[in-house]
């Protein structure tokens, strides 16, 4: 697994070959219905092929919204997001359209507390030793690693 870090390349977490092979299973497992601790398949438009994408997320719901967090950084699925602006939720037959909006760092805090609340047994090696007991000084530290959409369904 490969960590981009550096003052010019955005954080970005590379998926190990077995990582890979594991979102493909979870991947299918949301298009045939078993959603797994409450996730879903992802499908965004790719921003150069034009074609549907698509990679497990775990949708997060906090308070009256709901969204999707990239543990790993700037991953072609969040560089895509940014320019459809929206996508699809797939668990089994039930597809969700939503449109999406990027929330600036400031306004991350709360929406990453609790994902690392629900999530963070999954997702903690991608957050440098931030947990949801961390400070909310330590959480804003690694915001910026941490692309964060607001979704809202449109159907």
């Amino acid at each position: 697994m490969g960590v981009t870090m550096s003052s010019s390349a955005p954080f970005y977490v590379e998926s190990s070959p077995l990582t890979v092979r594991m979102n493909g299973m979870v991947g299918w497992l949301a298009r045939h219905g078993l959603s797994l601790a409450g996730n879903a398949e992802l499908s965004v438009r790719g921003r150069k092929s034009g074609k549907m994408q698509r990679v497990p997320v775990n949708p997060h719901t906090y308070q009256d919204g709901q969204y999707l967090v990239s543990a790993r950084g700037y991953s072609q699925w969040v560089r895509n997001m940014r320019v459809a602006h929206g996508g699809e939720l797939r668990v089994g037959r039930k597809v969700r359209a939503f449109t999406a909006v990027e929330l600036p760092d400031e306004e991350k805090l709360p929406v990453l507390r609790t994902y690392l609340e629900k999530w963070g047994w999954q997702v903690k090696q991608y957050f440098a030793g931030v947990t949801a007991d961390s400070t909310d000084e330590e959480i804003l530290a690694v915001a910026a690693d941490h692309p964060v959409f607001r979704i809202t369904v449109t159907k």
